[in-house]
């Protein structure tokens, strides 16, 4: 059973997001803000380390006291800190971190480091509704196979129940997140990619363009989007030496963009509906199945994988808040609950968390 009103502070810096948020008892977010610095990078078409580690320094501080002052908390009230110990940028995992173990000494809390992706992997247990009680437990069955669909990572898990996780398919190159923001600015749609695409596919033609579905050798659960990055490379540069002064037309790159999305879409929801079939024919009764990470906001993925399931017997989640699917810090304290719960003894006051770029999630 769950401790009762244990409320966490969780910090979230990995790249270019500076976020803190209130999270009771794992579930109920009673605060989430977010500094976000997209106009910025969006100057340079992607995120600076330095410019990025700056803008953290300059956040961090208001945007803690202002999670703490909306969720009408004082740091008695705080139970413990949580913190983004990786993967990420160093220069912005250092901000978050020192931050969080200067805060745990000097407020005598104990110190959760948290996984980047374990943090998203729990965006789906979060409840915006602050007051009225989180989703209940047992609304959540276990097993859940996730999909985590972000910029720096794809993971499909098998996750039984709180800290038993299974990795069962991985990024091998390029995520899918990163390659929207690659295409994104191969077509001039300035950054971040993600939603610029799926804005400009809206009315293209998913089949224009016969692009590659990399789905590896026969039976794997692993990912690759590097070829499907070239392919749409080598698409515009085939238009562009056939009409130079014409640049890219608006039709163009809405079929581009269209067919771009359908094809990492489709190797997306592939690979998972494998994975599902895989783990029935083992007698492992999948009862829920879950997108995390920013990639889960787009609708496209999200229209296809409930088509794709509706034959099953399962449930379909996504990040109940489009804010939970991009970083966030109550999806890190939320986590960090878990964490904590299964292991309290583990977790003191710190002040040397080493921030870590690995993807390894165990």
């Amino acid at each position: 059973m769950y401790m009762c009103g244990m409320k966490i502070l969780g910090i979230e810096t990995s790249c270019d997001e500076t976020a803190c948020a209130v999270v009771e008892d794992g579930r109920r977010v009673l605060s989430s803000v977010i500094a976000s610095q997209v106009d910025i990078h969006a100057m340079t078409g992607g995120v600076v380390p330095e410019v990025a580690a700056r803008e953290h320094i300059l956040k961090i501080i208001p945007v803690l006291d202002e999670a703490l002052r909306k969720a009408e908390c004082s740091w008695d009230d705080i139970d413990a800190i949580a913190v983004t110990k990786g993967p990420g940028l160093i220069s912005s995992l250092i901000i978050g971190t020192e931050t969080a173990s200067v805060i745990s000494y000097l407020k005598n809390k104990p110190l959760i480091p948290v996984h980047h992706v374990l943090g998203h992997v729990y965006a789906n247990f979060l409840s915006t509704v602050a007051g009225l009680g989180s989703v209940p437990e047992n609304e959540l069955q276990f097993p859940i196979l996730i999909l985590t669909v972000s910029g720096g990572h794809n993971e499909i898990i098998l996750m039984r129940g709180h800290g038993d996780f299974t990795i069962l398919g991985e990024t091998r190159d390029d995520a899918a997140g990163e390659a929207f923001d690659k295409v994104a600015r191969i077509l001039g749609l300035g950054y971040p990619g993600g939603p610029a695409i799926s804005k400009m596919a809206v009315g293209g033609n998913r089949e224009a363009f016969k692009l590659p579905r990399s789905y590896l050798e026969s039976g794997s659960l692993d990912f690759s989007f590097s070829g499907l990055k070239t392919a749409v490379l080598n698409e515009v540069k085939k238009h562009l030496e056939a009409e130079p002064k014409a640049g890219l037309p608006e039709k163009f790159v809405k079929d581009l963009s269209a067919s771009f999305q359908e094809a990492v879409v489709d190797v997306l929801t592939d690979k998972l509906i494998q994975a599902y079939l895989n783990l029935t024919d083992t007698e492992v009764k999948i009862r829920e199945i879950h997108l995390a990470g920013g990639v889960s906001a787009n609708s496209r993925l999200r229209e296809v994988l409930t088509h794709k399931t509706q034959a099953f017997d399962v449930k379909v989640r996504f990040p109940e808040s489009l804010a939970y699917c991009t970083d966030n810090a109550a999806m890190i304290a939320g986590a960090a609950y878990a964490l904590y719960k299964k292991s309290p003894k583990s977790y003191k006051k710190s002040s040397n968390i080493i921030p870590t770029t690995s993807f390894d999630l165990f």
